[in-house]
């Protein structure tokens, strides 16, 4: 196993990796609306979900693989409120139409509307 780990996305806040690499396969850990810059969180859910979404990319691309390599997605929002506003902004990203879970949650960390976790092909 390899683990991923770049600048270019948000730094875990707990007891994890951002993403880890076994065989042929990458587990993004879940990524949430932080600017990886500035640490400020996206406003509104489409922003968050670009933000999220700009996130996997980028520890996608640091483990050698893209968002058109994405097998299977999980997505949490904070409300399923914005279901069809997250998912304009996730078909833009995840062109490839992978397998997907989408549900509602309780709350997410740093009181975030959206967040993604992605496994991918290398």
């Amino acid at each position: 196993m390899k683990v991923i780990s770049t600048a270019n996305a948000p730094a875990a806040i707990g007891p994890y990796s951002q993403g880890m690499v076994s065989g042929n396969l990458v587990f993004c850990s879940g990524q949430i609306p932080v600017d990886p810059a500035t640490g400020l969180v996206a406003e509104g859910i489409t922003a968050q979900a670009e933000q999220s979404c700009k996130n996997v990319a980028a520890v996608l691309a640091a483990a050698g693989t893209d968002c058109s390599k994405v097998i299977k997605t999980t997505c949490f929002l904070s409300d399923m409120a914005n279901f069809a506003a997250f998912n304009e902004v996730y078909a833009a990203h995840f062109v490839n139409n992978p397998a997907r879970s989408c549900c509602a949650v309780r709350e997410l960390p740093k009181g975030v509307l959206c967040e993604i976790e992605a496994i991918a092909e290398l």
